[in-house]
């Protein structure tokens, strides 16, 4: 108990610490998030969050895990930096699609063929039991990446990737100390510190926002603790057996989870790319309902927190049952919110010379020191 409240004061007092740099380096260099027609905040800030937060994740994970007992980390290190510099690029020049997915699937594979994390099982979900070895690394694959970009998608509103965040890392962190999988859960509990430390600057109003650096590092983590979760679960020698794992893991990520796959779907039958940005997430249905960013984030962290208590109550009636269970209530609460639908107002951050009103669109991070320049000419 004390290597984790050791850990994770670590990770917390070393992004309590950097955040404030990392604002004034974004201040200084005019780094900022611009809004857009999507985007539902509407002032400049600042979206390297992900720096404070994985700087604060890493040392405290490699003070904390011991390596020569736990050789299978410095995969999941090396996955952690891929994932981290592929996110940075991205908040700071854009990348494309194609490369965010390229670089999402290198990852993937350090976790998969030298990490050991992978499927190889259903547990039961669906009748299914042992899987043939090319379906189980299909499987693999899709779960870690669709985890990776369910942060990142989910990551709409003040606070509420965080949250979650620090939800899942809570509750993946104490199944593993309870079953003395001592590493995963000081990763878990690293990860948690980092987060509330960067959940202070990152309530609404949001000084800072975490980007895609810290978004798909959250998701990364968490597909390595889910898949892990759910094979170490049906290990006969466990402290805590669970045999409707499978449910349980859907459960403790439903929200950011069930969100992806549905936009996902939503997008494919539409003729899209998965990855086509748009409005059509959990986050921004409930603000076309009129509620606030702290609102949202409290109602999205309380459906999680109720799908986990309905999966751990529930934990006898098998994967298949519980998980049915657990989609049918979804989807109806989803049911009502498109029902309940009402129009949402535009926004509008730029006019033209002639007054008329536009909505202008522009890349996540941009150096304004030509618009300034531009500004003192004309005054």
């Amino acid at each position: 108990m004390l290597d984790i409240l050791l850990t994770a004061s670590v990770s917390f007092i070393i992004t309590f610490l950097a955040i404030p740099v990392v604002m004034q380096v974004a201040e200084k260099k005019k780094l900022f998030d611009i809004p857009d027609e999507r985007k539902v905040h509407t002032r400049l800030v600042a979206s390297l969050g992900g720096v404070g937060i994985f700087g604060g994740f890493i040392l405290a994970s490699l003070l904390s895990v011991q390596g020569y007992l736990n050789p299978e980390f410095q995969y999941f290190f090396a996955a952690a930096v891929v994932i981290f510099f592929l996110g940075l690029k991205d908040d700071l020049m854009i990348l494309s699609a194609s490369k965010k997915f390229i670089g999402q699937i290198i990852a993937a594979s350090i976790l998969i063929h030298l990490g050991g994390i992978r499927l190889d099982s259903m547990y039961g979900l669906f009748g299914f039991e042992q899987l043939p070895e090319g379906f189980g690394l299909a499987l693999s694959y899709l779960t870690i990446i669709v985890i990776i970009n369910s942060f990142n998608l989910i990551d709409g509103v003040d606070g509420l990737a965080a949250s979650l965040g620090v939800l899942t890392m809570m509750v993946f962190g104490t199944y593993f100390f309870a079953v003395d999988f001592q590493a995963y859960a000081l990763m878990a509990f690293a990860m948690a510190g980092s987060l509330v430390a960067f959940l202070i600057f990152n309530h609404h109003p949001a000084k800072i926002f975490m980007g895609d650096s810290g978004s798909l590092m959250i998701g990364l983590i968490n597909s390595i603790l889910v898949i892990k979760f759910i094979n170490v679960a049906h290990m006969p020698a466990v402290s805590v057996p669970l045999t409707s794992s499978v449910a349980i893991g859907f459960a403790i990520l439903i929200v950011p989870l069930l969100d992806t796959l549905r936009v996902f779907a939503i997008r494919i039958l539409n003729g899209k790319s998965p990855f086509t940005p748009d409005r059509n997430h959990l986050h921004h249905l409930l603000l076309d309902r009129g509620l606030s960013h702290a609102a949202v984030t409290f109602t999205c962290v309380g459906m999680n927190v109720g799908f986990i208590l309905l999966a751990w109550l529930g934990k006898s009636l098998g994967s298949t049952t519980l998980l049915l269970i657990m989609l049918s209530i979804a989807f109806s609460g989803l049911a009502l919110l498109y029902y309940y639908k009402r129009p949402r107002r535009s926004l509008v951050v730029a006019k033209t010379e002639d007054g008329t009103a536009r909505l202008k669109t522009s890349p996540k991070v941009v150096t304004l020191a030509k618009e300034a320049q531009t500004a003192e000419k004309k005054n």
